[in-house]
């Protein structure tokens, strides 16, 4: 089971934006500021009706702009073909579940299992993942990263789980390949430090 795609899927891109029970209307308004300030990929975690549907309109829009949205939260197999179905590209979960992995990739999705322990990166490298959740990364912290890097090195992570503008660098420092955020793209005093990450990779 490689997810080594999300290398190319998220390109060097150092944030990725998580929209959590927005709706359809304002997920895709908040996408579409992810997408202008140059964060190109986007989950969606799906665990109602209205969250599919959501992700749904913001995957049909993100097709036409050249842009990669996924879907999250995804820990079952019914919620696989929830994501497949509404035209995810890729799943997330918050934790190590190789049959969701699994199933996602039969589906034509890449996967990223959610790890929080050195046996569960280990056990999601043996199946051979190396692009792993960080979840969450808030209660983790940036010395956990650190530390995974030692045994780990082939690991990536995104970091989950109470990021923002403000700590978003330390974490990239750290060890994290990549930060998901959040409320912080609502956030109009936010929205300039995001710009200067991005800036910092040549994404802006």
């Amino acid at each position: 089971m490689d997810n080594s795609g999300f290398e190319k899927l998220f390109a060097g891109a150092p944030l990725m934006a998580i929209l959590r029970g927005m709706g359809a209307e304002r997920s895709l308004a908040v996408s579409t500021t992810a997408w202008d300030l140059g964060i190109d990929v986007v989950e969606l975690p799906i665990q109602t009706p209205d969250d599919v549907e959501a992700l749904r309109v913001v995957a049909a829009a993100g097709r036409e702009r050249g842009k990669v949205v996924g879907a999250g939260t995804v820990v079952s197999a019914e919620h696989v073909a929830q994501a497949a179905s509404a035209g995810a590209a890729f799943t997330v979960s918050p934790g190590l579940d190789l049959d969701v992995v699994r199933a996602s990739h039969e589906a034509g999705m890449l996967s990223i299992p959610g790890v929080g322990t050195a046996t569960e990166v280990q056990l999601a490298m043996k199946a051979g993942l190396t692009w792993l959740k960080a979840f969450p990364a808030s209660v983790l912290g940036v010395p956990w990263l650190g530390a995974m890097r030692g045994p780990f090195p082939q690991a990536r992570f995104v970091a989950t789980g109470g990021m923002n503008a403000a700590n978003a660098g330390e974490y990239l420092r750290g060890g994290a390949s990549v930060v998901a955020v959040g409320s912080a793209l609502e956030d109009a005093a936010q929205l300039p430090l995001l710009a200067g990450l991005l800036e910092g990779t040549g994404r802006k």
